[in-house]
């Protein structure tokens, strides 16, 4: 399985319509929301914004946003699979240009719109990965986020209260290091432990 290097945005223009599209890493369904919500909130004025979205966990969802039925969300969720993409969701934007394209059309042009965002995003290996939470004095932060990028991990959350917690993705072959790095901080319990 793959996913991206890096975010990416594309436009394409068909029959005078506007499809601005956006490739996004995502772990997990609440991220994909909380995306999607940032998304409709810069193109408040647009009336459909399609998107699909497939995790490596294997769930996967296609929402065509008020678009026939198969006409945007699933060409979307079909190239993520025919990619063989994980943790990736891709939105795609229409301003509507006073043309109609029919449901075969507007397949063609949210796909190749996708394709545009995801060819602009870069295309990686999935690295197995281990997580970790980790709660530490406050003072520890700006140490744990630094060695965090040290040994290439994604800090995936943070609460703050009298202690820090932080749930952090480590790629597998830096997690016995990580761990025994920050074992003197405060506490570390690897997700899936009892």
């Amino acid at each position: 399985m793959n996913t991206l290097l890096r975010p990416a945005a594309a436009k394409l223009v068909r029959e005078r319509s506007r499809f601005l599209s956006y490739a996004a890493l995502v772990t997990t369904a609440e991220e994909t929301d909380q995306t999607m919500n940032e998304i409709r909130r810069e193109h408040h004025t647009a009336r459909h914004v399609p998107y699909a979205y497939r995790l490596r966990s294997g769930e996967s969802r296609a929402s065509d946003d008020g678009e026939p039925s198969g006409s945007a969300g699933r060409p979307i969720l079909s190239l993520l699979e025919g990619e063989d993409l994980g943790d990736v969701l891709v939105a795609v934007v229409r301003y509507f240009g006073g043309a109609k394209l029919g449901v075969g059309g507007l397949a063609r042009a949210y796909r190749d719109a996708a394709r545009e965002a995801l060819a602009a995003a870069g295309v990686r290996p999935v690295v197995p990965e281990k997580r970790f939470v980790v709660t530490t004095e406050p003072r520890r932060v700006g140490a744990l986020l630094s060695l965090a990028r040290k040994h290439e991990a994604r800090v995936l959350s943070q609460r703050f209260t009298d202690r820090v917690v932080a749930e952090i993705a480590i790629p597998e072959a830096n997690a016995p290091l990580f761990r025994t790095s920050v074992a003197p901080w405060g506490e570390v319990r690897e997700v899936g432990d009892a």
